[in-house]
């Protein structure tokens, strides 16, 4: 159970890693509607400019509409060009002081640290807004590393900047995880599913 006093973990949207931004965009806005989210990343796999774009515009129009942030995965240009609120980095703390730079200090920028307490730390002394570990669930990704609870709670009890549960979540480590983290990045695990409002209300209802 979360401790007394503190507030419940926020949810921060991941879009499925490839769609048509035409049907997605309902599903979007029906998921937002139904549930409060407090961003939203664009993290389609694609390289395609063309193809990035149009996501980015379609969601934007969508989390805007609903007073949500939304942030972009790695692509730092296309978050300027198409108007979105900051970037997501994969690569820890290697390029934050550079994309800070492009982007100015009103954007969001976060950084995804693996497991690595090092690299968290030091994207948190060097201006990320928050600070992402995972995967915490069972994955076939990456080489096996799992961010555990230990590390969430040392980073809850130590450090300020917020910090994200991500990757292979399930009911029972949202549960777990409630306690020791900000917020819980959610994607595939509502987006595989027939009814993304359903299955987002019950991983939001096994946080308390």
């Amino acid at each position: 159970m979360p401790e007394p006093g503190k507030d419940l973990p926020q949810i921060y949207l991941l879009t499925p890693t490839a769609f048509d931004p035409e049907s997605f965009a309902p599903r979007l806005a029906a998921v937002l509607e139904a549930h409060p989210v407090a961003c939203v990343r664009l993290a389609l796999a694609s390289k395609d400019e063309y193809e990035l774009g149009r996501a980015a515009d379609a969601c934007r129009e969508v989390c805007h509409a609903r007073d949500v942030a939304i942030v972009i995965e790695s692509h730092v240009g296309l978050a300027e060009r198409h108007g979105l609120d900051g970037v997501h980095l994969t690569d820890g703390p290697r390029s934050i002081r550079k994309v800070r730079k492009v982007l100015g200090e009103d954007a969001i920028v976060g950084a995804f640290c693996g497991a690595s307490r090092h690299d968290g730390m030091t994207a948190g002394e060097i201006g990320a807004d928050y600070v992402a570990f995972g995967p915490v669930g069972e994955t076939g990704l990456g080489d096996g590393t799992r961010a555990d609870r230990e590390l969430f709670e040392w980073w809850s009890a130590m450090i300020e900047v917020p910090v994200v549960a991500e990757g292979a979540l399930s009911a029972d480590l949202v549960r777990d995880l409630a306690p020791v983290t900000d917020f819980f990045a959610i994607g595939d695990e509502i987006w595989s599913q027939d009814d993304p409002v359903g299955a987002l209300g019950a991983l939001i209802a096994a946080m308390g």
